[in-house]
């Protein structure tokens, strides 16, 4: 890796972290589907939410967040640590949609009056040693982890669509294309040759997602 590419890959991680994102797509616009299968866009209802609903929002806004600090991270390492070119470009273009998600949920956390996560340092750092371990048994151990953890991730968001308030379209809007993005992002990884995890290491990491996302709902 050349010293442009580390400097590249430095200031993706201090972007990450900081919450200072760039997106390539526009924030996805809250939809209503008529009868006749038409979409309109729909104006964001935050001012319907009560106190307690916009909190709730941001909470779980704060954990989709860190879940893409953490996707940032696992990308980087796990390019970092194969030597095929066509996967360094597969985890690059898989990051930059990742890196949309990022800058998508940094905004709504600014229209919910809210924050990232504080230790969002420990979570990117930590994925980014979880990546480089899974790179270094190899690339279609890499492509299962990247796979298994698109799955978990999109089990997550479906709770988020069914616990976000109602009338939070904007926050909806994010989290279902989020979810179209991360199912798309596991079927490629398989595609590639990704393998299935040993179930030990597909429940550890269902462990560990919890204890982040319910410690990151509140800090």
């Amino acid at each position: 890796m050349t010293l442009d590419e580390l400097i590249s890959e430095f200031d993706r991680g201090l972007r990450s972290m900081t919450g200072v994102s760039r997106m390539s797509r526009p924030i996805p616009a809250p939809q209503t589907i008529h009868a006749d299968d038409a979409a309109t866009p729909v104006e964001p209802a935050d001012t319907a939410l009560t106190v307690e609903e916009k909190a709730h929002s941001a909470a779980l806004m704060r954990v989709n967040h860190v879940g893409e600090v953490c996707a940032q991270a696992l990308y980087q390492a796990q390019k970092l640590a194969t030597k095929s070119a066509t996967l360094k470009r597969g985890f690059e273009e898989a990051a930059r949609e990742e890196e949309d998600h990022l800058a998508w949920t940094t905004q709504r956390l600014r229209d919910l009056d809210s924050r990232p996560s504080l230790l969002n340092p420990l979570w990117y750092t930590g994925s980014l040693a979880l990546g480089f371990v899974a790179g270094r048994f190899g690339d279609r151990v890499s492509l299962g982890f990247m796979a298994e953890t698109e799955r978990q991730v999109e089990k997550h968001l479906n709770s988020h669509m069914t616990s976000l308030p109602a009338n939070d379209h904007a926050s909806r809007a994010i989290v279902e294309q989020m979810r179209v993005d991360e199912a798309a992002h596991a079927v490629a990884a398989v595609n590639a040759g990704g393998i299935e995890l040993p179930f030990p290491v597909r429940a550890l990491m269902r462990a560990t997602s919890k204890v982040m996302t319910r410690t990151a709902y509140y800090i």
